[in-house]
């Protein structure tokens, strides 16, 4: 479950990290209000509230709401209402949205805060080390995403224990990692093991800070948060819940969750399904450790027929993000001829557009390759998990 920044951002501050004051608005005048609130003399930031990254790079598809982005600096109070209202049930497409872009419903307003140094901090699990990843890194002249394609080195990577969080040497080595002054070790550690504390009460699948900022005291104060919940866990998050968007929610994760599927999407361009939530990860892992990324994967768990597994491979085909599908399923409660059935099904019906790879291992296995091999539609079948990737990986090279 993902959740907007100003609610990410009243769950940190409850362990001591710095936030901005900032008020939630749902019409210009509260917008004002707001402000006003928060600082009685500007500037001020009003940033849309839709649940996706690069707000800053985005624009909205509107004439009537400028050419400015979603996030915007407002200097002076006639401005405020003027620029919230353009912003407001405007849609805002950013490179993380799709070209349909969201709907702009709310926006935060923060009194603005002076920085000196800006940073990137993130937490991730570490599957194959079981452990909880810190990532850091100086983002002042290049946004986190080029750096993780073009310059992995400059990102730190240190994995934190899961109960005590980063120990004294980890929080020394971040904070000359990133050149902070010595003056902010205190700050430093707070803002490191508050996000770490925050991350594991939650249940967090990740949570970002993009960006952190220094200010001229040395305080580290996060500018932005984003925060995903495990969906697995929610049944110890009751107070959680209902911080969900259900508007928020896309209408892919809705239709799978209908047949009992769990859809989660990403910035990649592999459409995965699968049938069990380790195999997902070891999947998502192994297309990273290839150098491409997950657009989505869906897994189906058990206890399906084929009508329900046509209807979830239908809803993979339908994101335009995806360039390549990758089946991964290991047979036992779910079949792999009834699988293969609803694969068949699916590719007749809506057409098959973009390389579709095929991975069984498990109950009805050989059935299941004959039945795809005899549907004379343009599938690719593959013996292990590795070797899935790798053909799918090719074919879209091919395709391109």
């Amino acid at each position: 479950m993902n959740i907007h920044e100003y609610q990410a951002k009243r769950i940190i501050s409850q362990y001591g990290i710095n936030i901005p004051k900032g008020r939630i608005a749902y019409t210009p005048l509260e917008a004002k209000n707001a402000a006003l609130a928060v600082a009685y003399r500007g500037p001020w930031m009003l940033k849309a509230q839709i649940q996706s990254g690069a707000r800053n790079h985005g624009r909205f598809l509107e004439k009537s709401a400028g050419r400015r982005s979603g996030i915007r600096l407002v200097k002076h109070r006639r401005e405020i209402m003027e620029e919230a209202g353009k912003m407001l049930g405007a849609t805002l497409v950013t490179p993380q949205t799709g070209p349909k872009g969201k709907l702009v419903s709310r926006i935060y307003v923060e009194a603005f805060t002076k920085v000196r140094k800006i940073f990137y901090a993130g937490l991730v699990i570490d599957r194959m080390n079981a452990a909880i990843t810190l990532l850091v890194a100086d983002i002042r002249e290049h946004e986190i995403s080029e750096l993780a394609v073009n310059e992995p080195e400059k990102i730190l990577r240190l994995n934190l224990d899961l109960i005590t969080g980063a120990s004294p040497e980890q929080i020394h080595q971040v904070l000359e990692f990133l050149e902070l002054q010595p003056k902010s070790i205190r700050s430093l550690e707070t803002f490191i093991n508050g996000l770490h504390q925050a991350f594991v009460d939650c249940d967090a699948t990740m949570l970002e800070i993009n960006p952190a900022g220094v200010d001229a005291k040395g305080n580290i104060i996060a500018l932005d948060a984003k925060l995903s919940i495990d969906d697995n866990a929610m049944y110890r998050h009751k107070d959680l819940k209902p911080l969900q968007d259900e508007y928020e929610t896309e209408e892919r994760e809705l239709k799978a969750g209908k047949y009992g599927f769990q859809y989660s999407s990403f910035d990649g361009s592999i459409g995965c399904i699968v049938n069990g939530d380790g195999i997902a990860l070891a999947a998502m892992d192994l297309i990273r450790e290839k150098g491409e990324g997950t657009a989505c994967f869906l897994n189906v768990k058990g206890g399906v027929d084929k009508d329900k597994i046509a209807a979830g491979i239908k809803i993979i085909m339908t994101n335009p993000r995806v360039e390549g599908i990758l089946i991964n399923v290991l047979g036992g409660f779910l079949r792999c001829n009834l699988l293969a059935e609803g694969i068949v099904a699916a590719a007749s019906e809506v057409g098959l557009n973009v390389p579709l790879v095929v991975r069984f291992e498990g109950t009805n296995k050989d059935e299941a390759k004959e039945i795809l091999e005899h549907s004379k539609l343009p599938l690719i079948i593959a013996d292990s998990m590795e070797d899935s990737v790798d053909k799918l990986i090719a074919a879209m090279e091919a395709s391109d």
